[in-house]
Order: C-alpha cells, then structure tokens, then sequence
C-alpha cells in the first residue's frame, strides 16, 4: 500500500513527460488498481489468521500477479510508449480469479 501512495505520487509528476498521450489516465487507473488489489491482499493476510486454504494461497499468488502484470504493463505503456502485447488483460483475469478465489475461501469458514 505504501508502494502504491508513493507510485501515485511519482505519477502526478512522470506523466508531464511521458512518452504516450495518455499517461496521466494511464498512471492513474494503475495506482488505483494498485491500491484496491493492497486492499485485497489485506483481507488475504486477515483471513489467513483465521485459517488458510489453497483457495486463499490461490487469491495472494493472484493479486500480487494482476498487480505486476495489469499495473506494471500500464506503466510500461505510459512511461514508454509501447505495449508488451497483451499482458493487461491477463492481470486483469488474475485479478478477477483473486476475488473469485478470495470469496470461495470466504464462503468455506465456518465462523
């Protein structure tokens, strides 16, 4: 969560120079989608105290993956200009497959 308070700092100022037209947009779609997946990940560590199952294992290793490959490919395009092809939309399932997985594991405790 502090990467993603300090990265969205950084992006205020990197987009005046950025290579693509719109790295303002850009930078700012992958901090937040940085900050809401933190948030995921928050709810992963709490829920693991409580017990922890492949499903919830499953939804950290997906997170952290959609953050590095949906962010980080957002960031590559706006600071760069190019695209590493098709490597947004795999972040994104992962981060649909996080919460997915998140809720199946959710469901299964008994509480």
């Amino acid at each position: 969560m502090a990467l993603g308070v300090a990265l969205g700092a950084y992006a205020a100022h990197a987009s005046k120079g950025a290579a693509h037209p719109e790295a303002a947009r850009l930078l700012q779609t992958a901090v937040l989608y940085q900050l809401v997946h933190g948030i995921g990940l928050i709810a992963t560590g709490l829920l693991a105290t409580q017990r922890t199952s492949r499903w919830l294992a499953a939804a950290g290793s997906l997170f952290v993956a959609g953050i590095a490959l949906f962010c980080g490919s957002l960031w590559t395009l706006a600071l760069s200009g190019t695209s590493g092809g098709p490597i947004a939309p795999v972040g994104g399932t992962a981060f649909i497959a996080g919460w997915i997985a998140l809720a199946i594991h959710a469901g299964r405790l008994r509480l």
